[in-house]
């Protein structure tokens, strides 16, 4: 695992693309070796020591966990006690986080750790560390947390880990925590005392998630304004909604930069229509007192309105990403150590509630362009809307050819964009707002941010797909225009083609699906490809 660069873990500098670059770029990541990063980590290992010895109680360390606050134990009791933690919150259910999930949450937690305020030695950052660098990947149940008191039952999967308990990943494959130690030549960990609750008490399940959802978002966006672009050609549509003067008459960052983006790919294109070149084609009114305009002067909503949908997804993700750096660049365990006053604090920074809220509405905002993108499929194969294609996009065949009549081309198609947009927006309905009461009343309010990082991750793949199924139909529209007309689109088109070709007659197209959405996931389709400078 060396994508042939490191990322330095010091709790301050970490960018959402550090994260990308370990998820899944292969990258290694390295405790920084900056003055008094070390220092400051260990300095608060020694005041949580300090404090067991004079019998201070600690949160968490010398006591109970939760409603068990009240109960105190022995200083020799400390570190035991960390480790029937992690084995009594071995609890997740569901689905197993994918590992490039799972590198992300493993690396934001090393990261929280780095700020020096959580308790904990170097060595246990450094063996978080050499999981990812060895790929070996805890194997994290998705379900059971409720976002405060942080990510307790996923973060018990990071510990186990590390203590040579449960299971890792490693090339693919499962296999028991111990053999990763075995093969590293390492000894299992041994916790001490407050190590713990560091793994379990944080925000790093939710964190992880948004951190590569914000990234992967961004390029959801992007990709709609190319469809949007290439919908515009395939309708031969009019260009003046995407004119600079509609947005700067209504400002919004968003939205200015995804038409200047759609402009940009449409500016060579031969396909479109100018709005002078539309009204000369109406003609004027003369002494008739009515008539019916030879052409529309104005398209649907979800063409003319693309700029004001996509808009809202793009500011969104400006104050995502804004929130969700702090959050991977925070201390967010209980208690937190302060070494300059010597003192312990508890509080609540565990609370995911900012992650909550960014992945309700960046969740809210993808699923509208996923919808966005549904309407835009029905104008290019209903010949109601499509301005001369043919129905459902099925290829041209000549009167006498022995199979005409029979194909049905994007029919279906429709119905898979239709069904993946409406799960997508099903999704929608705010975790944020289900806030339980939980353990005793203490958890009284909790942020559900776990859950809503996690909709919001499956919102923006489910809209990758309604992405790639619009790219198909717009490449068979342009095949059907003559694709030698597109703009800027042509290296969309030719991207699209060399995985998919032109649909000659009905076929599977499942394959074609899944091939084109990889291509936007992995960002393939977007390399050197300009629009939104």
């Amino acid at each position: 695992m060396n994508g042939g660069h490191s990322v330095n873990v010091d709790g301050q500098s970490l960018t959402l693309e550090d994260v990308m670059a370990v998820a899944r770029g292969g990258a290694r990541a390295r405790l920084s070796k900056a003055p008094g990063v070390r220092a400051r980590i260990q300095d608060g290992w020694r005041l949580n020591r300090d404090l067991i010895r004079a019998g201070v109680p600690v949160y968490g360390v010398t006591t109970g966990v939760g409603d068990s606050v009240g109960h105190q134990i022995a200083p020799d009791r400390a570190a035991l006690m960390q480790k029937y933690l992690i084995r009594l919150n071995g609890c997740g259910t569901g689905p197993t986080l994918p590992s490039d999930y799972a590198r992300a949450v493993v690396l934001v937690r090393a990261n929280c750790f780095a700020r020096g305020y959580s308790a904990v030695r170097p060595l246990l950052i450094e063996r978080l560390l050499d999981l990812l660098n060895h790929d070996y990947i805890p194997v994290i149940p998705e379900q059971g947390s409720v976002g405060a008191s942080g990510d307790l039952i996923p973060g018990s999967y990071i510990g186990a880990a590390l203590l040579g308990e449960r299971t890792v990943t490693h090339a693919g494959a499962v296999m028991p925590a111990a053999r990763a130690w075995e093969a590293l030549g390492k000894e299992p960990m041994e916790l001490d005392a407050k190590e713990g609750l560091a793994l379990l008490n944080g925000t790093h399940l939710m964190t992880g998630i948004a951190a590569l959802a914000v990234l992967d978002a961004e390029r959801v966006a992007r990709v709609a304004d190319i469809c949007t672009a290439m919908l515009c050609e395939a309708l031969t549509g009019i260009v003046s909604a995407f004119h600079p003067f509609i947005t700067a008459a209504k400002p919004h960052a968003g939205s200015r930069r995804s038409a200047t983006s759609i402009r940009t790919l449409l500016e060579t294109s031969q396909l479109v229509r100018a709005y002078d070149r539309t009204i000369e084609e109406a003609g004027r009114i003369g002494s008739e007192g009515y008539r019916e305009l030879p052409v529309k002067i104005q398209d649907n909503y979800s063409l003319r309105c693309a700029p004001q949908c996509i808009g809202a997804l793009y500011d969104t993700l400006d104050w995502a990403r804004q929130w969700i750096t702090t959050e991977i660049n925070s201390a967010n365990d209980n208690p937190l150590f302060d070494v300059e006053t010597r003192h312990v604090y508890s509080g609540g920074n565990f609370a995911g509630f900012h992650v909550g809220l960014a992945m309700d509405t960046l969740k809210t905002a993808v699923a509208s362009v996923a919808d966005l993108l549904d309407r835009q499929f029905e104008l290019m194969v209903d010949e109601k809307y499509s301005n001369g294609l043919t129905p459902n996009l099925i290829a041209r065949l000549p009167d006498d050819h022995p199979e005409r009549g029979i194909f049905h081309g994007f029919k279906t198609m429709q119905l898979a964009i239709s069904a993946l947009a409406a799960e997508a927006l099903h999704e929608c309905m705010p975790m944020t707002a289900f806030s339980r009461s939980t353990e005793c009343h203490n958890q009284d309010k909790v942020s559900m941010g776990s859950i809503a990082a996690r909709q919001a991750r499956d919102v923006v793949e489910i809209t990758e797909r309604c992405c790639a199924i619009h790219l198909l139909a717009a490449c068979q529209a342009a095949d059907l225009r003559g694709a030698e007309r597109l703009g800027r689109t042509k290296t969309i088109y030719e991207r699209v083609r060399a995985v998919s070709p032109f649909v000659e007659r009905d076929r599977e197209l499942d394959r074609d699906i899944y091939a084109v959405a990889a291509l936007i996931h992995s960002g393939a389709l977007l390399e050197g490809v300009g629009g939104d400078e």
